[in-house]
């Protein structure tokens, strides 16, 4: 880090240091597990025949992983996906959850109970009074082989409610998008609100939603969800910028229901925004999963390189549970690196959008 202990108060620049004590050992513990023979996936123990080196030897703290070769997202393209599968794991029943795929194969992961554990995680961040315990949800995004559905069903379940969910499919919106069929595609939209608006009238325990910037600004021209009842929305997607956050705060929600932005995907599990503070002039801070995932902001350049705080950088993940290691992968997204805060000790990444450093725009926010 760039930022010394005592630029930050004490009480912070202690936590600071229990966090990262926490991830170099959750670090050893993790690759321990993938390079041993008797536990490890079969990908990592054949390629560490390639490397020259033990992990299990060279790997002390989080900062070692720098010794391997960038995550590359081709060898999640394709089969067999059980090689994924750590020998420990082997009878277990398995889950595939796709990622990308509007052109060409999609990136598969394999999950067993990582998808419940990230979101019981995240329910430990939400407030009762805006997501209350008992209360129904509605969830109104991508469903079919992305994670969202079913972990968004466990989160209402793990805080006692019932889970009506809506079909989308982001892949028809690319192909609606790129054939220039706006019309289709309003029309599909309409289609999935609809929808929504059906199971909202019709259930009147329903107090949370799940959505997208996209269709929460699509329903809210439909209907106040204050005035329906709902009192939380928790809300993903790079297209909720510091704009849309005050727009949607002040305007689409009418300033009565709580705004939960995240940032999260297959690969990774949610990132947690920094508490809404009016003197970030609604900006978005995000805080990963830590130790499960980390995400830093690099030099694109540089990719081995953390820019300094207030910079901006393409945003680099590396996932770490017994499921799945994907050490310094580079998303397809760019952010400004943010210092740590009270409530997650650790970096965060800001202002989140689509990487500008590709030669073809990434066709993005069309849920």
């Amino acid at each position: 880090m760039n930022q010394t202990f005592q630029e930050v108060p004490a009480g912070l620049g202690k936590r600071m240091t229990e966090a990262k004590a926490r991830l170099d050992a959750h670090t050893r513990e993790v690759v321990a597990w993938h390079f041993d023979p008797k536990t490890g996936c079969p990908f990592w123990l054949e390629y560490a025949k390639t490397l020259g080196w033990d992990p299990r030897k060279e790997i002390t703290c989080y900062d070692d992983l720098d010794k391997f070769p960038f995550f590359e997202d081709e060898w999640l393209r394709g089969g067999p996906v059980r090689r994924w599968v750590p020998k420990a794991f082997a009878d277990r029943p398995i889950y595939v959850f796709e990622t990308g795929g509007s052109t060409g194969v999609p990136k598969s992961r394999i999950n067993i109970e990582d998808f419940r554990i990230d979101y019981e995680m995240f329910s430990e961040t939400l407030s009762d009074e805006s997501f209350p315990k008992g209360a129904d949800w509605l969830m109104l995004g991508p469903s079919g082989p992305r994670r969202l559905r079913l972990a968004v069903e466990h989160l209402a379940q793990h805080r006692g409610g019932i889970c009506f969910c809506v079909d989308l499919d982001p892949r028809w919106v690319v192909k609606l998008i790129n054939k220039g069929r706006m019309d289709v595609m309003h029309e599909y939209r309409d289609h999935v609100i609809a929808q929504g608006l059906t199971l909202l009238k019709a259930h009147d325990n329903i107090r949370c939603l799940f959505t997208t910037p996209k269709l929460l600004e699509a329903f809210c021209d439909k209907v106040s969800l204050a005035r329906m009842g709902i009192k939380g929305v928790f809300c993903g997607g790079t297209q909720l910028t510091a704009q849309f956050n005050r727009f949607a705060r002040e305007e689409l929600l009418e300033g009565t229901v709580e705004l939960v932005p995240t940032y999260g995907n297959t690969l990774m599990g949610l990132a947690c925004h920094k508490p809404f503070d009016p003197a970030d002039n609604y900006s978005i801070t995000y805080h990963p999963p830590s130790p499960r995932a980390m995400i830093e902001v690099v030099d694109p350049g540089q990719p081995r390189k953390v820019v300094d705080y207030g910079q901006l950088g393409r945003v680099r993940l590396t996932t770490l549970t017994k499921e799945f290691f994907m050490p310094r992968f580079l998303e397809r997204d760019e952010a400004i690196r943010r210092p740590p805060c009270d409530k997650y000790p650790w970096d965060g990444a800001a202002d989140v959008r689509p990487f500008s450093g590709f030669a073809v725009p990434i066709v993005e926010g069309v849920y």
